[in-house]
């Protein structure tokens, strides 16, 4: 892979994340992560706005005046999260009445914004795709990671109600790890989403902590005395 290309997935799965080093978008990431299968669906909505989004800044970006740059760009975001909304009605109903309005909220998150003002609008389509499918991609990892573990905590379960998304015969996806438990209620209110988002920060602080010590030390080689002669 170009090295360039590679650095972009890196900045927007680990480097850069959404969730975890721009804390952009917390609103829905932390209301939607009740599930596996809320996760995910919000997480795909996301990544397809922010991937057409970007795609279409970088089309227009020549063509659209600086004064009027931010306004036509949320407008481009909007007709996106309302296609995926009219999408998710046709295909996903069930699993859009569950994630309410956090659908059309979409349009206000920042990051997406904040991609097609620093990233799209500077670079050309092919980049602006990877960009917005590497940061919609970092922040649905999150998004399911959080979810899978508030999932555990609070039902004993893991791809709850799998058939929203998946149809009625997905049933079978559900996982019941514990039998007969009565759930953490922590974990499943608001509360225990901002604790397991803060561990998740930690965690990634520690790793990229001890990654900068290993390059640290493989760097600093002392020298070598010189041979007597």
């Amino acid at each position: 892979m170009n090295p360039e290309n590679a650095d972009i997935l890196k900045e927007g799965l680990w480097r850069n994340n959404t969730a975890l080093v721009q804390l952009l978008g917390l609103c829905p990431l932390l209301a939607v992560s009740g599930t596996v299968v809320n996760a995910l669906g919000l997480g795909i909505a996301t990544t397809l706005v922010m991937a057409g989004s970007n795609v279409t800044v970088s089309l227009i970006r020549n063509l659209v005046r600086p004064e009027l740059r931010i306004p036509s760009f949320v407008l481009v975001i909007a007709s996106f999260v309302t296609a995926v909304e009219l999408l998710m009605q046709a295909f996903l109903y069930d699993l859009y009445l569950v994630l309410g309005i956090f659908i059309p909220l979409i349009v206000t998150n920042c990051v997406i914004i904040a991609r097609a003002e620093s990233f799209a609008s500077k670079n050309n389509v092919g980049r602006s795709l990877l960009d917005g499918l590497a940061m919609g991609l970092g922040f649905t990892a999150v998004l399911l990671l959080l979810g899978a573990i508030r999932e555990i905590l609070g039902h004993g379960t893991l791809f709850s109600q799998a058939e929203l998304m998946f149809g009625d015969g997905a049933q079978w996806l559900t996982i019941t790890l514990l039998d007969d438990y009565r759930g953490f209620l922590l974990a499943i209110l608001p509360p225990g989403a901002f604790l397991g988002l803060g561990l998740l920060i930690a965690l990634k602080n520690v790793i990229d902590r001890r990654q900068a010590q290993r390059a640290t030390q493989a760097v600093a080689i002392p020298a070598q005395p010189d041979a007597a002669g």
